[in-house]
């Protein structure tokens, strides 16, 4: 599952709208938003963000928060490391082969390693 799949099932969860009344409403097959929601579809266009956006009438602050988990929710990731060092390659190698047995906790201490590096850079 992706961050949007998870974000638009909570978003649904609180509206109480079912995925065949909403993927009706925003012109798309049930089938699709199951595939989106399953994280087995790449991140949704912008205009079915706006769509989604729309139905649900959300404020310009959660909408922007809808587009940009969007936006870091395609499940296949490609890394260009072309002109960087050798390290560089290396690391997003090994992190492609061994992503899926990483335990959360690690992920978690990962994303705060790289949290903590953008603010100091």
């Amino acid at each position: 599952m992706t961050p949007f799949a998870l974000a638009l099932r909570e978003l649904r969860r609180r509206k109480g709208v079912t995925q065949r009344d909403l993927a009706h409403a925003i012109g798309v097959s049930p089938a699709y938003l199951s595939a989106l929601e399953h994280g087995r579809k790449g991140k949704p266009s912008f205009d079915l963000l706006q769509r989604i956006a729309g139905y649900f009438n959300i404020i310009w602050d959660e909408a922007d928060e809808l587009f940009m988990t969007a936006e870091a929710s395609h499940p296949r990731v490609v890394l260009d490391t072309s002109g960087l060092p050798p390290a560089y390659t290396a690391l997003a190698n090994r992190l492609a082969r061994e992503i899926r047995t990483l335990p959360v906790d690690v992920v978690e201490a990962m994303e705060t390693l790289l949290d903590g590096t953008r603010l100091k850079g």
